[in-house]
């Protein structure tokens, strides 16, 4: 087990501070196997697991969702100074630890457009292999937040193996059920009245994954989320033509979860790659929240930098990297700040909170899908680079993922920077074909 310390606390108002370091006295940090990471956020530490398991041969990619397994969450630390009395333990059946719609629809500035916009869209979600519970956790997870329900029975939820069949499903594992279960409620967070498609691919190889995106386009989603990546290869050029190159979608990308550096697909010149944040309730803003670079240490924050391989788009100018920038946007990713998902294939059911990129990704492809449909033959990777240094996106102008030699390309500045891209959603607008 890896301890970090990072040198942001909590930016909390005076008075919840001082009673969160009240209830925070004599709870102690969780220890783990070396698949777990503790972050000195605060006493306690929190620490978090990787949910999927590291592949093992080449051509396997790996989910970048992280499930906190101990310690007090921002969310718990709030929840605590507020009423007074210490954090809930995780996973609690009932009581999430993690935040909810409404504090992601506040952050990000979709409050309104969540309540009146998305009906008739359809978000694709692909992972690898079958979550038998998928359906009835996402029903549990809607029913707590009172969102309408999302069923096969009324449509609204589909689940199909990669070829589109509802009946023929790859293999279960509970390691993918978990980042399953986290993408189908960050779909539901953000965009409540959207459909939702869940395509299974049968492994979590390059092709059977690729092959999920295809099929979930094929089957009307606008807008598809992909919360896994791997190395770069030179091969990748082969599989952007195959698999990602969709115009009229917005297909985003999880960025990475292993710090500076570059994974694909989210280097696809096709795909929205989105990086990672820190999210932080902030009183003494106009927008009531801000937002770091999410840093545990040089090995654990979200992907930045340049591809290899990958053709620089159009829209791209920063002269940092001749090649495709890692990456476009960002949200909320790191798992001491994270959300709430309620899960329940293969461990404790309950809630838990998840950070990792895998949060960032559906994230933003459902606020794609509150902005409406792309304009067919259109990339809509490069719409937010119409708004760059506007107030549709927050600006994240601080922290870091790691060390490199230009210094945008793995620190937060002023305008575009790599960990972040352009910024977080501040609306609609920016997403807007």
């Amino acid at each position: 087990m890896r301890t970090t310390p990072l040198t942001r606390w909590h930016r909390m108002a005076a008075a919840a501070t001082a009673t969160a370091a009240l209830v925070f006295t004599g709870l102690g940090a969780a220890s783990s196997a070396d698949a777990t990471v503790a972050v000195a956020k605060a006493t306690p530490q929190v620490t978090w697991t990787n949910a999927c398991a590291t592949p093992t041969k080449a051509g396997v990619l790996a989910c970048d969702a992280k499930r906190v397994t101990g310690g007090t969450t921002e969310y718990m630390a709030e929840q605590a100074a507020m009423k007074g009395i210490a954090p809930a333990a995780s996973p609690n059946a009932t009581t999430p630890s993690g935040f909810g719609p409404s504090d992601l629809q506040s952050a990000y500035g979709l409050t309104s457009a969540a309540s009146s916009n998305g009906t008739g869209e359809t978000i694709g979600i692909v992972d690898a292999y079958d979550d038998p519970n998928a359906e009835s956790d996402l029903a549990t997870y809607r029913s707590h937040y009172g969102l309408t329900a999302c069923t096969s029975a009324n449509g609204c939820f589909k689940k199909v193996g990669e070829t589109g069949s509802t009946t023929s499903l790859p293999s279960a594992d509970s390691g993918w059920a978990e980042e399953i279960s986290l993408d189908l409620d960050m779909a539901s967070a953000i965009c409540p009245k959207c459909d939702i498609l869940l395509v299974e691919a049968s492994s979590a190889g390059y092709a059977d994954l690729g092959s999920s995106v295809n099929e979930a386009v094929a089957l009307g989603a606008k807008f598809v989320s992909n919360s896994y990546g791997g190395s770069e290869s030179s091969t990748e050029a082969t599989y952007d033509s195959s698999y990602y190159k969709h115009a009229g979608v917005a297909i985003t990308v999880s960025s990475g979860d292993s710090g500076y550096g570059v994974e694909y697909p989210a280097s696809s010149q096709y795909v929205t790659a989105v990086g990672g944040t820190a999210l932080t309730r902030d009183t003494s803003t106009t927008r009531g929240w801000s937002e770091t670079v999410w840093k545990t240490s040089n090995r654990e924050g979200p992907g930045s930098g340049c591809s290899a391989y990958e053709t620089k788009p159009s829209w791209q100018t920063d002269t940092g990297c001749t090649q495709r920038t890692v990456a476009d946007v960002a949200a909320v990713a790191d798992p001491a700040t994270g959300v709430a998902v309620y899960d329940s294939y293969g461990i404790t059911a309950g809630y838990y909170t998840f950070g990792g990129t895998s949060v960032a990704s559906p994230v933003m492809a459902s606020v794609y899908a509150l902005a409406g449909t792309p304009s067919a033959g259109s990339y809509p990777a490069k719409d937010p680079y119409n708004y760059a240094g506007t107030a549709s996106l927050n600006d994240v102008t601080t922290g870091n993922n790691g060390t490199c030699r230009t210094a945008y390309l793995c620190t937060a500045e002023v305008g575009y920077d790599g960990p972040t891209g352009l910024g977080t959603p501040e609306g609609i607008t920016a997403f807007t074909g």
